[in-house]
């Protein structure tokens, strides 16, 4: 069985059509990723794109290349099958969950190089499409309306709006969006921006302008606020804060405090991933994948797992049309959806990274 041979780490930087906001202060202008390759010693190639977030996991381009100089030499010569070995390793350094979660797709997907597959192969879908949502940053009307407009072009159906801030601004841009798209699903993301007192009144506002769900409303420690929130049943609930990790999720599971996962497998990989969505579905809950702002590279990555039987909600897989560039031709989508036989034509393009790497 082939081993580790060669774990290599190249930043890169993909500009933005327009800066996205979100949270109380987070923003991005580019994607200042990192692209990792493991290759193994019979020659089979891995990649994954590593997704630093620096308000958010506190990973940055320079820690993600400290963490990987310190994991690479507790990695190199184990076989790539024993995943037991490979995962303890991982599991034995807390946090860097980007580093992580990216060493372990490049990792399956060296795997099944090593088998003579493509990764998408690897992994059979239970649907032949999925519909897809778009990253709404908080911005301007003008702005967001222009952004809506070019991605609806592209073939999106589906917005999830960047909220809490300011819910006169919030009802406001979702009264345009309602007006100018009557036809678009509309769901939130509140990034943990409310607090208890305020909560009631923000969901029963989001709840009457139209929205299917919202994500983290509350900040993730206020627990029993959080579920006794979700109770009221204004509007579905989505885990993605509150549910980094395996771990995090048994706990959310046991209080009940969430209908819908948010999978991110920029986050927490491959093997954690699916484990995190068999969890969800065995509880009942709705499970959706999310790219955590990809590029198209690892949007492809992330989108394979939406095919699988546990998803049953829009997944943002159209963040790359906000990239101006990219190393991967990502299928173009069609009213709204996806399609597996689209995705599993996608291809890694070096040449074209060779135009974004640092």
């Amino acid at each position: 069985m082939p081993s580790i041979d060669a774990i290599r780490a190249r930043p890169f930087r993909i500009p933005l059509r327009g800066r996205l906001r979100w949270g109380k202060t987070s923003e991005m202008e580019a994607m200042e990723h990192v692209l990792l390759e493991v290759t193994l010693s019979d020659g089979s190639v891995g990649r994954a794109e590593i997704p630093p977030r620096p308000t958010i996991y506190g990973e940055t381009q320079a820690t993600v290349l400290a963490a990987l100089e310190y994991l690479a030499p507790r990695l190199l010569g184990l076989e790539v099958e024993d995943a037991e070995a490979i995962q303890a390793v991982l599991r034995s350094f807390p946090g860097h969950l980007t580093t992580k979660g990216g060493l372990d797709i490049a990792l399956w997907e060296a795997w099944a190089h090593s088998q003579g597959q493509e990764l998408w192969q690897a992994l059979e879908p239970h649907h032949s499409r999925v519909r897809v949502s778009y990253i709404l940053g908080i911005a301007e009307p003008e702005e967001m309306l222009r952004d809506a407009e070019t991605v609806w072009e592209a073939g999106v159906r589906v917005f999830k709006v960047k909220v809490g801030r300011d819910l006169e601004g919030d009802l406001r841009r979702l009264e345009l969006l309602k007006e100018h798209f009557p036809e678009a699903d509309l769901y939130a993301d509140a990034n943990e921006t409310l607090e208890p007192e305020s909560g009631e009144r923000y969901l029963k506002a989001w709840a009457a302008a139209g929205l299917s769900y919202v994500e983290e409303p509350l900040p993730v420690e206020e627990v029993r606020a959080r579920k006794a929130l979700r109770e009221r049943r204004w509007l579905r609930f989505i885990a993605d804060d509150s549910c980094f990790t395996p771990r995090d999720l048994r706990r959310e599971l046991q209080l009940d405090t969430f209908d819908i996962l948010n999978v991110k497998p920029a986050r927490s990989g491959y093997t954690q991933s699916l484990a995190m969505m068999g969890l969800a579905q065995q509880a009942g809950k709705g499970v959706m994948v999310g790219s955590q702002a990809l590029s198209s590279f690892g949007t492809y990555h992330s989108a394979l797992l939406a095919f699988l039987e546990p998803v049953t909600e829009p997944c943002e897989l159209a963040f790359h049309l906000k990239a101006q560039g990219s190393f991967l031709e990502f299928p173009p989508l069609r009213e709204g959806w996806l399609h597996w036989e689209d995705l599993r034509a996608c291809r890694f393009e070096p040449e074209a990274f060779e135009g974004y790497a640092l």
